[in-house]
């Protein structure tokens, strides 16, 4: 049995049966496992390529972050500003992609090995230039696409 839900003060809309509702996200899940997967193996692809060294500062996962905070800046100016895209193409690439790809659980972790390690200066450094580092690339990206954008259209 479904119950009515208020579309709003005074409003009541009608409910979507759960089949209905789960018919309409298939698409949304299938995108977003497809697309962390293709940026979970993107990110392990650049860790054997440049691998950390062991004790030292994860200089990896440092730049997977920002380069991904980077392409975040860009692709959401482009899609929210530029061009509309597919209701699939953010939650494919923005949240699965540069989801997956971005890795905030290893950068703890990372942390976590630091401290543990007794490299408490490299630990505390790291663990305040990544968040740094990333919301300053999500930033000067999408600052950067808006002035390459203006300058093509001047």
């Amino acid at each position: 049995m479904t119950v009515p839900r208020t579309g709003g003060i005074g409003r009541i809309r009608p409910a979507v049966p759960e089949r209905a509702r789960w018919s309409g996200q298939a698409p949304v899940v299938a995108v977003l496992a497809l697309g962390g997967g293709t940026g979970a193996a993107a990110r392990y692809a650049a860790s054997l390529w440049w691998p950390a060294p062991a004790g030292g500062f994860p200089w990896t996962t440092f730049a997977v972050n920002a380069v991904g905070c980077a392409v975040i800046g860009v692709f959401m100016v482009v899609v929210t500003e530029v061009r509309p895209a597919h209701r699939l193409v953010r939650p494919f690439f923005g949240t699965g992609v540069l989801g997956g790809f971005t890795t905030f659980s290893t950068y703890a972790v990372d942390s976590r090995s630091l401290f543990a390690d007794g490299r408490v200066r490299t630990g505390l450094a790291y663990l305040a230039a990544t968040p740094l580092a990333a919301l300053t690339a999500v930033w000067l990206a999408a600052w950067a696409t808006r002035r390459f954008l203006e300058w093509r259209q001047s």
